[in-house]
């Protein structure tokens, strides 16, 4: 059965860079299209950045364009969310979660989900 666990996440600074680790058990990642979502204090679940099970297909959202990198390692049955130039509004609980297909992610349609992991972007 999939476990996933985040790890990464903290306490950071305006203009800091974080990368998210997101640890897959008992299956591959190869196996499985994936996405970080956040959700922020008092608002909804928002997906971040998607990447396809081949990993050549990646989404990420408006707001963090530019400054975010979706990324798999095979080898470490691991896919990382690396952030620079964090704002205030980053901050939030980051999920990871998988499906079978990219699509199904980008509508955020989940079959498994991390724990999750605190991101807190001070001013």
């Amino acid at each position: 059965q999939l476990q996933l666990v985040e790890s990464g996440g903290g306490l950071v600074h305006t203009g800091d860079s974080l990368r998210l680790s997101c640890l897959a058990s008992g299956r591959a990642v190869s196996s499985y299209a994936m996405g970080w979502f956040r959700q922020a204090p008092g608002k909804e679940r928002e997906r971040v950045a998607a990447i396809s099970r081949g990993g050549n297909s990646k989404d990420y959202v408006d707001s963090v364009k530019g400054r975010a990198t979706i990324s798999r390692d095979n080898g470490r049955n691991t896919w990382y969310l690396q952030i620079d130039s964090l704002k205030p509004q980053d901050t939030g609980i980051y999920y990871c979660g998988v499906a079978d297909i990219f699509g199904e992610v980008m509508k955020g349609s989940i079959d498994v989900w991390g724990q999750g992991t605190q991101v807190t972007v001070s001013s």
